[in-house]
Formats: C-alpha cells, sequence, structure tokens
C-alpha cells in the first residue's frame, strides 16, 4: 500500500488529503470518504480516517480521505455549499489517477459529509454508487434564524470559521445548508445503488432523519440500523464491517 498526501484546490482555497493506494495496477474500485461537520477543536493526533482509509485499501479500494474547507490543515472557512465545490474538486482529482477503475466510483459520507455526498452524487453521474452514515435529512437543528448566529459562534470558537468577516451572508450561508439538504436529492442517486447507516442511540441526528431519506429514496437502496451504534459511526466497528462488506459485493 503506498500513501501520498496531496494538496487539492476548490474556489482558490488549498485542501489537504490523503491518497491510499493498494498497488499500481490499473482497474481498482475508488473510494472518496467525506467527513462530518466538526464539533470540536481539530485533534492532531485523532488518526481515525486515516486508519478507516487504510481499512479500505487493504480490501483493494484505491482511498481519498480529505478535509472539507475550514477543517483540519485545509484553507477557508465552513461552508456547506463550499464543500461540495470541494467534492467535486476531490473527484476531478481521483477520476484522474491512472490506477482507477471509472466504472466502480463510490462514495462514503458521514453525517454533513454524507449530506454533501447525496447532493453530489445526485448531480454528478460519474459516482457509482454511495454509502451513507448517520446522514441528516435537513439542517434545521443549524439554521434555524433564531439560531444560526449561535451556530455561526460556535464555528468560530472551534476553528472553522476563521476569518472575522466571515460569512459576508448570514442568509447565504443559511441558504447553502438549505441547497445541499439530502432530502431534496436523495432521489436523485437511481438507478446506482444507496446504502444508509443509522444508529439507533445517535445523539445528534435522530433515526427518523433515516428513515425519511430512506422512504423518499428510490431502488436499490438499503437502510441498515445498528442496534446501540451512536453518531460517530467510523468508531463502530460492526457498521464499518457492514459498509465495506456492502461495497465489496458491488464493486
Amino acid at each position: 500500500m503506498e500513501v501520498k498526501e496531496i494538496r487539492l484546490k476548490a474556489d482558490g482555497l488549498e485542501l489537504a488529503g490523503e491518497l491510499h493506494v493498494p498497488s499500481r495496477d490499473k482497474g481498482h474500485p475508488t473510494l472518496c470518504i467525506c467527513h462530518g461537520i466538526p464539533a470540536v477543536p481539530p485533534d492532531p493526533t485523532d488518526r481515525g480516517y486515516t486508519l478507516l482509509a487504510q481499512r479500505f485499501c487493504h480490501a483493494g479500494f484505491i482511498t481519498l480521505i480529505f478535509n472539507f474547507r475550514g477543517t483540519g490543515r485545509s484553507e477557508g472557512n465552513l461552508d456547506i455549499l463550499g464543500w461540495s465545490r470541494d467534492l467535486q474538486a476531490a473527484l476531478d482529482f481521483l477520476y484522474h489517477q491512472k490506477e482507477v477503475d471509472k466504472a466502480r466510483f463510490c462514495l462514503l459520507g458521514f453525517s454533513g459529509g454524507a449530506a454533501v455526498s447525496v447532493y453530489t452524487a445526485a448531480h454528478d453521474p460519474r459516482v457509482s454508487l454511495v454509502a451513507t452514515c448517520a446522514c441528516p435529512a435537513d439542517f434545521r437543528s443549524l439554521t434555524q434564524k433564531e439560531t444560526t448566529p449561535d451556530t455561526i459562534q460556535q464555528f468560530r470558537q472551534i476553528g472553522a470559521i476563521r476569518d472575522k468577516d466571515f460569512p459576508p451572508s448570514m442568509e447565504e450561508w443559511e441558504r447553502g445548508f438549505e441547497t445541499v439538504t439530502p432530502i431534496k436529492w436523495i432521489d436523485r442517486i437511481s438507478p446506482r445503488p444507496l446504502l444508509l447507516v443509522h444508529g439507533d442511540a445517535d445523539e445528534l441526528i435522530p433515526l427518523e432523519h433515516a428513515h425519511k431519506l430512506y422512504q423518499k429514496a428510490k431502488e436499490p437502496k438499503e437502510l441498515k440500523i445498528m442496534p446501540g451504534a451512536k453518531h460517530k459511526m467510523r468508531l463502530e466497528k460492526a457498521a464499518m464491517a457492514f459498509v465495506l462488506d456492502w461495497l465489496k459485493a458491488r464493486c
């Protein structure tokens, strides 16, 4: 396995990432992993997504992990519509790697990253299938007008919004979340396979979100409810084993 540190460009911002390649052979299935919206300041010792990427890479997937704008070592400020452009830049990068099998081009998203994955897959036919973990049906808890200033202040405190004059328009920032709202786009992934994984003990995104998304989605689709699983699905071993088996069966 080879690990390469990469830099992506989106809207003039530099985004940090890692590409995990099983071998130099051509024709590997490819997976882009999308992290969620941060709730705490970044922990440089947390290798959670790197370990996850290694796991999928060992299973034969070229695997990309990267930091969306406003997170980790990437530039910029947290902006969900900007995140969709970040993911587009990541997919463009992957699509031009010589080892990639373009017919097996997969997305795995967690929470806010799952929402962006749904939105992007609905607009990008290159995506072959989508697996989501703890995906919200909507962002109402973040963007209610009476709570948006508090939400922005919280993102400032954890370093996800870094510029004092950002966002230039609070209304436009809110509209970004409304645009990306997964319940609007989930039915456009069909006829490509869709997996929704959700914990019945999720403390942030109630299980009813998964049921709403599943009901709106079209076939082929699957909903996997993990007993006792909380919001951080990447830490749930049984959930990640299920996702890997689901991906391998379709790639």
